[in-house]
């Protein structure tokens, strides 16, 4: 902090809720996931998932979020540290990028298991 002192707890929290914000506002891919995990709990009601289902899936959808975000704030901290094009840059930027689609597609996978299990419910 620039007067040494650190943030108190709610000070902290509000830091948190600008950087999210900040990233609604600003970044494509998060809007991207926020439908679709949007979708993904519109499913979630049309199927009428049970309660560790749901616990799956809103788990699914925060890490999603949360790799995203943190790829976001690796490419941000990147772009600082180095303006000018260098290979440990792009390597560092395209693991950040490879973390958001190994999530991704877990959760997905994971996600198909869950709404195949409770369609089959269903019928």
């Amino acid at each position: 902090m620039p007067n040494g002192k650190h943030p108190g707890f709610i000070e902290s929290f509000g830091y948190a809720l600008s950087g999210l914000k900040e990233a609604i506002l600003t970044e494509r891919n998060i809007k991207v996931m926020l439908g679709v995990g949007l979708c993904a709990v519109i499913a979630g009601v049309v199927l009428r998932l049970d309660a560790l289902s749901w616990a799956i899936i809103l788990f699914l959808i925060g890490s999603v979020l949360c790799a995203e975000l943190m790829n976001t704030a690796i490419e941000a901290a990147v772009d600082v540290a180095s303006p000018t094009e260098h290979p440990l840059a792009k390597k560092a930027k395209d693991i950040a990028a490879a973390a958001v689609i190994i999530m991704s597609a877990t959760a997905a996978v994971v996600g198909l298991v869950v709404y195949i299990n409770a369609g089959i419910k269903l019928l």
